[in-house]
C-alpha cells in the first residue's frame, strides 16, 4: 500500500471519529434548540466544533497550513447548511423521531456529510498532503 493511501485511511478514519464525536457527543440542546432559524448560535457553534475537530485531524498529517483553513472554513459553511436544511425541513413539516421523513431526512442530512468528507479527501490528496504540492 502506497504511502498516500495510507495516509488517505487514517485521514478518512479522523474524520470518521472528528464526526461522530462532534455531532452525538459534543452537541448540546443549546445546538440542537431552534435550529429552524438561519441566524442560530448553536448551530453555528456546532460547525465550529466540526471545523476545529478537522483542523485537528489534518495537523496530525502535517497538511499545510494554508490549506487547512482554505478546507475548513468551506467545511464550516457547508456543514452549517446542511443543518439548517434539515432543521428547516423538519420544523416545517413538524417532524419527530417517529416520523419515517425525520430520519429520511436525517440519513440525507449524514450522507451529504459523508460526501463533504469525499471532498475533502480528495482536495487533501490533490493539494494538501505534499506530495503533490
Amino acid at each position: 500500500m502506497g504511502e498516500d493511501l495510507f495516509e488517505l485511511l487514517i485521514l478518512l478514519c479522523l474524520l470518521q471519529i472528528k464526526h461522530m464525536l462532534a455531532d452525538y457527543f459534543l452537541q448540546t440542546s443549546f445546538m440542537l434548540e431552534g435550529r429552524a432559524r438561519y441566524r442560530h448560535m448553536g448551530r453555528l457553534l456546532h460547525a465550529g466544533i466540526h471545523a476545529l475537530g478537522s483542523v485537528m485531524a489534518f495537523l496530525l498529517l502535517g497538511t499545510p497550513v494554508v490549506f487547512i483553513l482554505l478546507v475548513v472554513v468551506l467545511e464550516g459553511v457547508v456543514h452549517f447548511h446542511i443543518d439548517w436544511c434539515k432543521g428547516r425541513f423538519t420544523y416545517v413539516r413538524q417532524l419527530t423521531p417517529n416520523d419515517a421523513a425525520f430520519w429520511r431526512a436525517s440519513g440525507v442530512d449524514q450522507a451529504l456529510h459523508q460526501l463533504t468528507y469525499v471532498a475533502m479527501l480528495w482536495a487533501w490528496l490533490v493539494w494538501g498532503n505534499g506530495a503533490t504540492a
